[in-house]
């Protein structure tokens, strides 16, 4: 995939899939908004490894729940008059056992769909002026790539809430693929599991430990899937390889399916 003349946002990039798929995008003549919600020493130091990388950074602080704030993130584009790429990857989530119903809120519910549902479509709104732009410039429709999970497809997952914003986003993906074409692609990728920092938030260090030990025996390909590896389903949907795909769910879990 060149990166010459590449136009990016990646929402939630401070870290884990969000910053691997924006070190992929950067190269020579890349131009990159790199967005975070919290963590700007994080988010400053993925956009010096962008840079290094040759790639042009603007890093915006935003909690994409806020429509406010996916305005603002989509005009830290708005200088280079298009936009080839929106990545959805910030995402939240609440670890609660599902059996535990009486531990999920009505406010966890809507904190969660707040970032992993209406965050996606409020960028997409945002930025669809851009997308547009970019796809009428380059003679081709712009991407845009929903970070989205299994556990939209198969009910499994950290908590009943975060299942359930993820099968609505899975919904969008597929609304929005055939509201925004043909200047726009609308794909998701359904990650399995992957290890980052988000389980030793949400369960400790020695419970994240033992869901990826338990990951590895139990999926078909016995590995723990990392962010590089994730973020390169990420950058094909979002580059000229994927052209005729949209309206797509793509799985990409290890095997995770195959296990009964």
């Amino acid at each position: 995939m060149s990166t010459d003349g590449l136009r990016a946002i990646v929402t939630g990039s401070a870290s884990g899939l969000g910053a691997a798929t924006a070190l992929k995008l950067s190269g020579p003549g890349a131009k990159l908004v790199i967005n975070y919600a919290s963590s700007k020493d994080d988010a400053e130091a993925v956009a010096t490894q962008c840079r290094a990388a040759g790639a042009e950074v603007v890093v915006v602080q935003g909690d994409v729940s806020r429509d406010e704030d996916c305005k603002r993130i989509t005009a830290a584009a708005a200088a280079w008059g298009g936009l080839d790429v929106l990545v959805n990857n910030a995402g939240a989530t609440k670890h609660v056992e599902h059996a535990l119903l009486d531990q999920l809120s009505a406010e966890d519910f809507q904190r969660i769909y707040g970032v992993n549902t209406i965050g996606p479509f409020q960028m997409v709104r945002a930025a669809r002026s851009l997308l547009e732009a970019g796809a009428n410039e380059r003679g081709r429709a712009s991407a845009v790539v929903n970070v989205s999970s299994i556990a939209g497809l198969t009910g499994i997952g950290s908590s009943i809430a975060y299942v359930a914003s993820k099968g609505a986003l899975n919904a969008i993906t597929l609304s929005l693929a055939r509201a925004l074409a043909p200047l726009i692609r609308v794909n998701a990728v359904c990650p399995g599991y992957i290890d980052t920092p988000w389980f030793e938030k949400g369960r400790g260090v020695e419970g994240a430990n033992r869901v990826r030990d338990m990951v590895k025996q139990k999926v078909a390909l016995k590995v723990a899937s990392g962010p590089q590896d994730i973020a390169g389903l990420v950058c094909f949907l979002a580059g000229p390889q994927s052209g005729h795909m949209t309206g797509e769910l793509v799985r990409m879990d290890a095997g995770m399916h195959l296990v009964t």
